[in-house]
């Protein structure tokens, strides 16, 4: 029972419209499936790493953390407004290179780079984690233990690797759809999406909220 938990949590966890959402979209736009897909397992990858510490007790890594919440939160916006401006530039040099199958796909490391930045300096994620570790283990949902413990971490990991795998296969399956221009408003929108993500996050910071 509280595997199939751990799962819907990581589901529905993963489905939000975030900064994590919108940049392995633009991955998978501007590079391919392979490179998105990347994002979005580096994504689950962390979320069941912070699940895990979460529920075998290091509380006090956590709240630690939080104790930098004001330059975590600088450093997310710092982070968002680099991608956002990011995207403005790709938005304006792409261009379409060979389309066909069997054309060769230089496979970057950066998309794993940006999802891991983006994750490690929002503090709201580490929040998530305890809250959901708290909920679970105090409706007695869970099983005190090593291995319930990995077993719902890896749950709540393979929620959020089911929903990215989907959002990936569809933005990807339309992606030879479209057409070059349309490409270039697309990567101008979500640039613009995270910049505002960014300039909000400065905005919590300058009011203290």
């Amino acid at each position: 029972m509280f595997i199939l938990i751990g799962f819907l949590i990581g589901f529905m966890a993963a489905v939000p419209v975030g900064p994590v959402n919108i940049y392995i979209i633009s991955q998978t736009l501007k590079r391919d499936f392979f490179h998105g897909m990347m994002a979005g397992l580096t994504t689950a990858l962390l979320d069941l790493t912070y699940c895990l510490v979460a529920l075998v007790g290091f509380f006090h890594i956590s709240v630690n953390i939080t104790n930098y919440g004001y330059w975590l939160k600088i450093a997310a916006g710092v982070v968002l407004l680099f991608l956002g401006l990011k995207l403005f530039h790709d938005a304006k040099v792409f261009k379409f290179g060979v389309r066909e199958k069997d054309a060769v796909i230089i496979k970057s490391p950066r998309p794993l780079l940006g999802v891991f930045l983006l994750y490690i300096s929002n503090p709201s994620l580490y929040a998530f984690w305890i809250a959901v570790a708290g909920f679970v283990t105090a409706h007695g949902l869970l099983r005190e233990g090593f291995w319930p413990a990995v077993f719902f971490a890896l749950s709540c990991g393979l929620g959020a690797m089911v929903w990215y795998f989907f959002l990936v296969r569809i933005v990807s399956h339309y992606q030879a759809k479209i057409q070059e221009n349309t490409f270039k408003k697309l990567l101008w929108v979500l640039g613009i999406m995270l910049v505002g993500f960014s300039l909000f996050t400065f905005f919590k910071v300058l009011t203290g909220k």
